[in-house]
């Protein structure tokens, strides 16, 4: 974990990491104030022990962007940390928000240093296209201090947005966070979790409550997806499910929106779905599960029955 300016390696982000992963080994150090010395540290702990993931948070974020060859998230990425800093009065004596091991409690921002990290930001993206599979870049939609998101997407395609602001918070990290970690992990163990898709409808968008948590609780042992179906002569619709997507269900189906309107072609293992007589449903090759049934009257039965599968 590499974390971001004027914070340290003993961050509430890293305690939660070990909290929701005590399975793995999160090393987070504390990095130095200058750029140079920053960049020297990270290359020789990755050239002298493997590492399987690296999440890096507004500077170190744009520190972890240039540490190629490993999969990386980087957390509302601060590629132009000497611009933001004279934008957000960061010249002068500053606060550490963090303890630091080396019991320092203020750094100095100088104009030198500024240069130093306009310098060292000069040379991310240089080997982007090698990596561009590598990287998954999340943006907070209530930050106000960063805002990389089309520069990022400029170099790699997986740019998410998220429900969250400059710094992560627990919540963040549980729902926005944790899901890409899992993507990774699966991707490295090559593991292939069930396919499930969910139908968007108004029975269940509007008349169905614990539809967002239930997404989320699916997604930790299924490969969760939302099928949306609409007319053929309005296609701006499409975009319209996607944003609904974004909005409410957030970083779980992320890139996992398909449109059809002949869903017994979705190849899948399950399809949850309020209407299966509407555009094939009932003739889906899998699984059907039809929400709002007798057995499927709430998504705490839809829970309950997934639950006893254990992910199958």
């Amino acid at each position: 974990y590499v974390h971001g300016f004027a914070s340290s390696g003993r961050n509430g982000s890293v305690k939660t990491l070990r909290l929701l992963m005590p399975q793995a080994k999160v090393i987070a150090p504390d990095l130095p104030v200058e750029p140079f010395d920053a960049m020297e540290l990270l290359r020789n702990m990755l050239a002298s022990e493997k590492h399987d993931l690296i999440i890096g948070t507004s500077m170190g974020a744009m520190y972890t962007e240039m540490l190629y060859g490993v999969d990386r998230i980087l957390v509302n990425p601060a590629f132009q940390l000497a611009d933001t800093l004279l934008k957000n009065n960061g010249l002068g004596r500053q606060e550490y928000h963090n303890p630091r091991q080396d019991g320092e409690t203020s750094f100095l921002v100088t104009k030198t240093l500024l240069e130093h990290f306009r310098e060292v930001s000069s040379h991310c993206f240089e080997r982007a296209a090698e990596d561009h599979d590598k990287v998954f870049g999340l943006y907070g939609i209530h930050d106000t201090l960063v805002h990389t998101f089309d520069l990022f997407s400029e170099h790699y395609p997986q740019a998410i947005r998220f429900d969250g602001e400059h710094y992560l918070n627990d919540n963040a990290i549980l729902h926005s966070v944790l899901p890409v970690i899992q993507w990774i992990d699966d991707r490295q163990r090559n593991i292939q979790k069930p396919v499930l898709f969910i139908s968007l409808s108004d029975r269940i968008i509007n008349h169905s409550s614990g539809f967002a948590k239930s997404v989320a609780t699916l997604a930790a042992n299924y490969d969760v997806h939302i099928v949306a179906s609409v007319p053929y002569n309005t296609p701006e619709l499409c975009q319209k499910a996607v944003n609904w997507c974004e909005s409410n269900l957030g970083v779980p189906v992320w890139n996992r929106v398909t449109v059809t309107n002949h869903k017994n072609l979705l190849l899948a293992d399950y399809l949850i779905d309020a209407e299966p007589d509407v555009n094939g449903a009932s003739d889906f090759m899998g699984t059907l599960i039809h929400f709002g049934s007798d057995a499927f009257k709430t998504w705490e039965d839809v829970l309950t029955y997934f639950d006893r599968l254990g992910g199958q």
